[in-house]
């Protein structure tokens, strides 16, 4: 069963489209995200999936009713939005249970509710203080308590996570998570932060200029991506033009420039035909290795290091291979290669993808 449906929805403000005909189905119970550059439409369709915006054209279906003319508070969401919007002047506890009041909730049950949700999102002793006595994260923790203590159908996140520090933003990527499936609620996240969108979605949405570009589990959109915007979008890649020189059950053969003939797999290639290709190759599927160094298996090229961006445990590497630059993510033991440095740059054929186009 779908929770949310988005059929031939579109979103004008005057002249200008902010989303083109999209059509979505979000599946009951499944973490879904909708990830892009600013200005590409994600907020917006989240907006309308809320009520907050009106579409211009298409419907929207909760729950397989059409919403199209339902005010926003009586569509059963949760929302928590990137300034977690809590009253300044009321307890924390007064700030969960503020949706509870407008649900017909019995007074007698609203206390018990609200320890629930404060239980939930692991801050059970602050319901008497204020928020302005609460951390970054803290505050994002009750703005989603306030959410989920109504119990909504579909809960939507709109960049909850952006206004924190790094290391907190990880561990509440966790924590969401964690009560995401919990509870077990529809959940549409929107975000620009790739690997937010890898680390927690059961489905990823790519968006660019208010289209879908492609529609898939993290792995599938990161490994086989369906457009060179979400090849670049997704990671570092690397993308050489070339040519499909042939087509069968196993995959296809790219004639790409640097490496030669390449046989990429059947579950990399998509819809590849012969013709004009390109050849999409991972920046940490791409190895580094002293010229002297056995590589069986693997399609090769000699290269020499032009850049050494030290990372910690990884290293990002820009390298030359004739004419070409080409940067490679390495995981390292001790010591870098130098720049300057004359190597062998290989990746294995299945480690790469293939799309159409010249």
């Amino acid at each position: 069963m779908s929770s949310v449906t988005l059929k031939n929805i579109v979103k004008r403000f005057g002249s200008f489209t902010a989303v083109h005909p999209t059509n979505l189905e979000i599946p009951e119970g499944t973490f879904v995200t909708l990830l892009g550059p600013s200005g590409c439409g994600k907020t917006t369709n989240l907006r309308m999936i809320a009520g907050l915006l009106d579409p211009t054209e298409g419907e929207i279906l909760i729950g397989g009713k059409r919403v199209n003319d339902v005010p926003i508070h009586k569509r059963n969401l949760g929302i928590v939005f990137q300034n977690y919007a809590l009253f300044p002047h009321k307890t924390v506890a007064e700030n969960v249970a503020f949706g509870l009041k407008y649900r017909d909730v019995p007074k007698a049950d609203i206390a018990g509710k609200v320890q629930a949700a404060l239980d939930l999102v692991q801050l059970p002793d602050v319901g008497d203080r204020y928020p302005k006595a609460l951390s970054g994260g803290q505050q994002q923790r009750i703005a989603l308590a306030r959410a989920i203590v109504v119990e909504p159908e579909v809960l939507l996140l709109d960049e909850p996570l952006s206004a924190l520090d790094a290391n907190l933003r990880e561990d509440m990527r966790v924590e969401l998570k964690r009560i995401q499936h919990q509870i077990g609620v529809t959940t549409v996240f929107v975000t620009h932060d790739q690997s937010e969108a890898l680390a927690m979605s059961d489905t990823i949405v790519v968006m660019s200029a208010g289209r879908v570009e492609q529609v898939g589990s993290p792995s599938d959109v990161y490994n086989t991506p369906a457009s060179e915007f979400v090849a670049n979008f997704l990671g570092a890649s690397n993308i050489l033009a070339g040519h499909c020189e042939q087509k069968d059950a196993q995959g296809v053969v790219l004639d790409a420039p640097l490496f030669g003939k390449v046989h990429v797999p059947s579950d990399k290639a998509g819809q590849v035909q012969q013709g004009p290709a390109k050849l999409v190759l991972r920046a940490e599927k791409l190895t580094l290795f002293d010229e002297s160094t056995a590589t069986d298996g693997l399609v090769t090229a000699p290269a020499r290091v032009e850049t050494v961006d030290y990372q910690g445990q990884t290293v990002r590497y820009f390298v030359r291979v004739g004419d070409t630059q080409l940067q490679a993510i390495n995981m390292i033991d001790d010591t870098p290669f130098a720049e300057g440095s004359a190597v062998t740059v290989g990746f294995r054929p299945q480690d790469c993808a293939a799309l159409q186009g010249g």
